[in-house]
């Protein structure tokens, strides 16, 4: 059994153990580490916190209202600089969406207190523009407050179409709308109270739309007065018009046309083989003569059907002779009667001249629509603008474009009733109405031609109502009558028997007319007689005699051109006639 030594208690070791250095300095080395991170902790810079992303812009779209073509903003440069932008009436801008909150008292604003609008997102461009400039609807871009008719004019409904209520020269018109902004910023027409008036036909002034272009001209005409009831000279327009040319329809510098009526047609190849051998350039086609329709109009079927029954052709067949007209080379117008038309008065009494009772009134032999009737003026324009596209006529002219002649003796009874709803004069209603045709034919590049009597080349208005100054300064062509055997005979000088000085006198006359219309006169080609005379002796009308008159127009310095006036329109006769058109 083994044993163990007891030790005596209290008993120290003779031999004394010894520390190790490494765990003092470990500790050292820990609180140094500790030290020293506290104190860059709390000796370094902190880090900047990222800034946040800046949120993204709010934009709504908008559009440039003016009351004028333009507006104006403000941009600025790195500096601080101003400079002007301008911006067109209708242009879509985005606008900045954001609170636009006033500096305290005393401070200077860092910006201007306006809206801002996005030029360059990029480049983090903006342009200030005022609040009133700007509006959420492209309908209300045109703040014009109020427009001045610079004519006496009758407002149109929105297709320019249908004539409203009539409006005076000066007269103000607050604006509610407009219709066809364009590309520049300018209007088509504003709409006013009533209709539309086109933006040609206004003044942003009551100054502007009343001024004179010419006092002196116009004082010239109102010395004329009434001299025979058609109207005071001094009452009608004399600013200048625009007239067109239209670059795809260039109208010949002088026309040479024969006349074709509604049957001719039947023919037309006859007509191209008789005018291919002269001087012929162009024709007058019959589209309405009176009780003669050219063809199955939808105009009329719509009007005035009882004339669409009566028409000589089909729609195709007339346009297919027009367009052969137009193949072989021809400039071709087409002839409308506006004021004389033997069917108005079963489908529309009511456009009829009456008597006072209000029964229709003939005289002459036949009833009579009434120029100061509207109805009457959309009905024979519209048959013109169909005519114009359907058949692509160059020139449409306006023949009867007059009250009836003879009508005084009626007047002086007083038992007419010409139902002048706007107290207008025989003259003002007859350039007005070819001021309405001249404008809407010509938004179709046509030009619009009118016939006048030759009378109508004296120095005063006629009791029909026309006055060659005032017709001539709206029409693109103006066409007189002066037929030599339509004038009386002066004892024994009988006028038909003499077709050079007759034809001269009446150029003369119409070049003196010309010098007094404003702006750019109307071009004078004339209707010469190729008929033999109806009064004794019956003169024949050949060669020898057209030559005349033609040679007498040019005389006189009528260099538009003539037009031959034959109602039945033969071929023979017209081939007879050829060595005059040479």
């Amino acid at each position: 059994m083994s044993t163990t030594e007891a030790r005596p208690e209290g008993r120290v070791s003779e031999k004394k153990k010894k520390r190790s250095p490494v765990v003092p300095l470990l500790l050292v080395f820990i609180l140094l580490a500790v030290g020293t991170a506290i104190a860059l902790h709390f000796l370094r810079k902190p880090e900047p916190e990222p800034e946040p992303e800046p949120e993204p812009l709010q934009l709504e779209t908008m559009y440039v209202a003016s009351p004028g073509e333009r507006a104006s903003a403000t941009m600025y440069d790195e500096e601080g600089q101003p400079s002007e932008l301008i911006l067109i009436r209708g242009t879509p801008v985005q606008r900045v969406v954001e609170e636009l909150v006033p500096p305290e008292e005393g401070e200077e604003p860092d910006r201007p207190l306006m809206p801002r609008i996005l030029l360059d997102e990029a480049a983090e461009t903006f342009a200030y523009i005022p609040e009133e400039n700007l509006t959420a609807e492209l309908s209300a871009v045109v703040t014009t407050p109020a427009v001045y008719a610079r004519r006496t004019v009758n407002l149109l409904d929105e297709t320019g179409a249908v004539p409203g209520d009539l409006v005076a020269r000066g007269q103000e018109l607050p604006v509610t709308g407009y219709a066809g902004l364009r590309t520049d910023g300018s209007v088509d027409a504003y709409q006013v109270p009533g209709g539309y008036i086109g933006a040609d036909l206004i003044a942003l002034t009551a100054q502007e739309a009343s001024a004179v272009t010419d006092p002196e001209l116009a004082a010239f005409h109102t010395a004329r007065g009434d001299a025979y009831g058609g109207g005071d000279a001094g009452g009608l327009d004399y600013e200048p018009w625009d007239k067109p040319a239209f670059p795809d329809n260039p109208m010949p510098e002088t026309v040479k046309a024969l006349y074709l009526n509604v049957e001719s047609i039947w023919h037309v190849e006859d007509y191209i083989a008789i005018a291919d051998g002269c001087g012929i350039n162009a024709f007058v086609v019959d589209v309405l003569d009176g009780g003669a329709v050219g063809y199955e109009s939808p105009v009329m079927a719509a009007f005035c059907p009882t004339a669409r029954a009566a028409a000589y052709n089909t729609l195709e067949d007339y346009r297919a002779a027009v367009a052969r007209l137009k193949e072989a080379g021809y400039y071709v117008i087409g002839r409308i009667t506006a004021f004389n038309d033997p069917y108005l008065p079963e489908d529309h009494p009511e456009c009829l001249i009456t008597d006072t009772d209000g029964a229709p009134l003939m005289i002459g032999g036949m009833y009579w629509p009434s120029v100061y009737n509207r109805r009457v003026w959309q009905y024979k324009v519209d048959l013109a603008v169909e005519a114009a596209e359907l058949m692509g006529f160059h020139e449409i002219q306006f023949d009867y474009v007059r009250f009836p002649d003879g009508a005084w003796r009626y007047e002086d009874a007083g038992v007419i009733d010409y139902h002048n709803a706007y107290g207008e004069s025989k003259a003002q209603a007859v350039q007005r109405f070819l001021a309405y045709a001249a404008r809407r034919l010509h938004d179709k590049g046509v030009y619009a031609a009118c016939d006048v009597f030759g009378e109508c080349a004296m120095d005063y208005v006629t009791a029909y109502g026309q006055y060659w100054p005032a017709i001539s300064a709206v029409a693109d062509v103006i066409s007189a009558m002066p037929y030599p055997d339509h004038y009386g005979a002066m004892g024994d000088y009988l006028p038909w028997e003499h077709p050079y000085d007759t034809l001269y006198t009446f150029g003369a006359a119409a070049m003196a007319r010309q010098g007094e219309t404003p702006g750019t006169p109307a071009r004078v080609r004339t209707w010469i007689q190729a008929y033999n005379a109806i009064r004794e002796p019956y003169t024949p009308y050949g060669p020898d005699e057209v030559a005349a008159e033609i040679r007498a127009l040019t005389d006189a310095g009528c260099t538009g051109g003539y037009m031959t006036w034959h109602g039945a329109a033969p071929v023979e006769k017209y081939a007879y006639l050829m060595p005059a058109f040479q």
